[in-house]
């Protein structure tokens, strides 16, 4: 009898800041299950964890995003006034090197490629050679929040901008049978809140800390405009972060239009905001729910062995 072969399967990891950690659940979910991508390609938050899985160092990673609290958080935001960003991302590249290594991405076994936007063009920049986590730097590069990265000449910034699940890369890449992972579906209309209620009203908590270091006498007020305590008028950041929400939740929905995946994982995601990356645990467990869900009803039996 002849054995059933299964299609070359490529993993399009999408956008979605702190909602990333999910990744980490489906490609833990999907390995459980026999299910080996041979594609990877990633934007922002999707590059990284894409990194690690194709550098073969994900079980470094996710012990090291479980283990952070909100004060980690805010202990890797090395603030800047300058540069085109609030953060120049430095002691988080430092802090990804200890956890990834600085490997080359032509050296890698799995085909894998970061999705970046040329700030001055707005073009799509596919980063398939050089640094594996220099391509990350620049995939991850959120506007208004990191710094741009410069490559070639070109300023680059977040790929979730043009393509936030690059399915289309996957193709390019050799992909037969592409599953994308949407973190962006359902965010709409989510109210964006960057910490534990009970910081606000901390000028000494971690969020107070990081204002003083910027020379701000009264970091209560300052909290109060940045992330909004009043439900009826949200902070600046709570406005930058839910525009991002609608654009990605908009850009995701005409992209795949015009080039589908085979399958989507939406992982169940809606509470978890932009910058809570100390909800790893949260995350994870959701990125695994839906893969096992999508199992039991058979939607990935054309992938399993």
């Amino acid at each position: 009898m002849k054995r059933r072969t299964t299609p070359r399967i490529g993993l399009a990891l999408g956008s979605g800041s702190a909602r990333g950690w999910a990744h980490i659940g489906v490609l833990r979910a999907l390995h459980k299950a026999g299910v080996q991508p041979a594609v990877v390609a990633g934007s922002s938050i999707g590059s990284l964890v894409g990194a690690a899985f194709v550098s073969d160092t994900l079980d470094e990673l996710e012990a090291w995003v479980r283990s952070l609290t909100w004060r980690d958080v805010v202990r890797h935001l090395d603030v800047t006034l300058s540069g085109g960003g609030f953060v120049r991302g430095e002691r988080l590249m430092t802090s990804l090197i200890d956890t990834i290594g600085a490997t080359r991405i032509e050296a890698l076994s799995i085909p894998y490629a970061a999705v970046a936007t040329d700030l001055e063009t707005g073009r799509e920049i596919w980063l398939q050679e050089g640094g594996l986590l220099e391509a990350v730097r620049a995939s991850i590069a959120l506007p208004g929040l990191f710094t741009p990265v410069q490559v070639d000449g070109q300023w680059l910034v977040d790929g979730g901008l043009v393509n936030p699940v690059p399915v289309s890369v996957c193709r390019a890449l050799g992909a037969e049978f592409v599953i994308a992972v949407n973190l962006n579906g359902g965010i709409v209309g989510q109210r964006f809140r960057g910490t534990d209620t009970g910081m606000f009203n901390d000028a000494e908590g971690p969020a107070g800390s990081l204002l003083s270091t910027l020379g701000f006498a009264r970091a209560r007020n300052i909290l109060a405009q940045l992330w909004g305590t009043d439900e009826a008028e949200p902070g600046i950041f709570d406005v930058t972060a839910t525009s991002i929400n609608i654009m990605q939740d908009r850009i995701t929905r005409s992209r795949m239009a015009g080039d589908p995946p085979d399958i989507v994982l939406a992982p169940k995601l809606n509470e978890v905001g932009l910058m809570e990356f100390h909800r790893a645990s949260e995350a994870i467990a959701a990125g695994a729910n839906i893969v096992e869900t999508y199992i039991r009803a058979g939607e990935l039996d054309a992938v399993l062995p």
